[in-house]
């Protein structure tokens, strides 16, 4: 895996703090493990589902703070009376943590784990004030209820 120290450029650079923070979590996430997709159904309904094989419900804990999904995988150390070697050992059952920065008003909706894949939906509620609204040209003016005189 390629590493990049950027540490030179902090001290040389004012206000590009947060330009740093996202190229250090992006080379952090660079590992690929485990592979995902994201899906969309409809406007507002999405889905996030990762290839976890191996893993089962215990192994695997879903967390949402601050507007960021994190889903977090590690397994049980072996038995102490289980002598199996491998030969090979091509299922990756290693530790991860895998971060997902959520947009404004995404709540997660679910999760089920089937067939060695974490499926997380997702789904976008947006609030009435934020919704758009169509004006009617040439109305008659709104008046409120106080305006009235007794």
């Amino acid at each position: 895996m390629r590493t990049f120290d950027l540490s030179p450029l902090f001290r040389s650079t004012v206000g590009f703090d947060r330009l740093f923070d996202l190229m250090d979590s992006f080379a952090e996430q660079s590992n690929g493990y485990p592979p995902y997709n994201i899906e969309r159904s409809d406007d507002t309904h999405y889905r996030i589902t990762l290839a976890v094989a191996g893993f089962g419900e215990k192994d695997l804990a879903i967390e949402v703070k601050e507007g960021v999904l994190t889903v977090n995988g590690q397994k049980e150390p072996a038995a102490e009376g289980d002598t199996r070697g491998y030969l090979y050992q091509g299922i990756a059952g290693r530790a991860f943590e895998r971060r997902f920065q959520l947009a404004d008003h995404v709540e997660v909706r679910g999760a089920k784990l089937e067939n060695g894949l974490l499926h997380v939906d997702l789904e976008r509620l947006i609030p009435e004030e934020k919704k758009p609204r169509r004006i009617a040209i040439n109305a008659p003016e709104l008046t409120s209820i106080e305006g009235k005189a007794a």
